[in-house]
């Protein structure tokens, strides 16, 4: 049971670090274009990133359950976000029923944007368990 709720406290870390990361990244039309819209892109792209963080969490634990994170490369990581970024894309694309012009411009940026922060969740759980074997010496 203690390993089950492990895995759920991760999962939801994992969501509200993507969703603080591309919450950030909805701050960039504002900043760099100066679009004003009426939409508030932080928020919807927060809660985007938090589901995304989500849906490649649990992606990660039905493939790479036997594997730790040492064992698991970059490259790797980053691709199995990318298809929780397609597999994301494709729902909003169909709870929005968007034509295919606008879901050959999300399915990729959803992809990159995953895997981006696929590979950024990895590197900090391998910093994280490096400064812990350092700090137990």
């Amino acid at each position: 049971m203690r390993s089950w709720l492990r895995r759920v406290r991760g999962s939801i870390g994992i969501g509200v670090t993507w969703a603080a990361a591309w919450s950030a990244a909805g701050l960039v039309p504002r900043w760099v274009l100066g679009f004003n819209p009426d939409a508030p892109f932080p928020i919807i792209f927060g809660v985007l990133g938090f589901l995304a963080g989500l849906v490649f969490s649990a992606l990660l634990m039905v493939v790479e359950r036997r594997r730790q994170f040492e064992e698991t490369s970059l490259a790797r990581f980053a691709a199995w976000g990318a298809v929780g970024g397609l597999l994301l894309s494709a729902v909003f694309a169909r709870a929005a029923s968007l034509d295919r012009g606008d879901i050959l411009a999300i399915a990729p940026t959803f992809a990159l944007a995953a895997a981006l922060c696929a590979r950024g969740s990895l590197a900090l759980a391998r910093r994280a368990t490096r400064r812990a074997m350092a700090g137990s010496d």
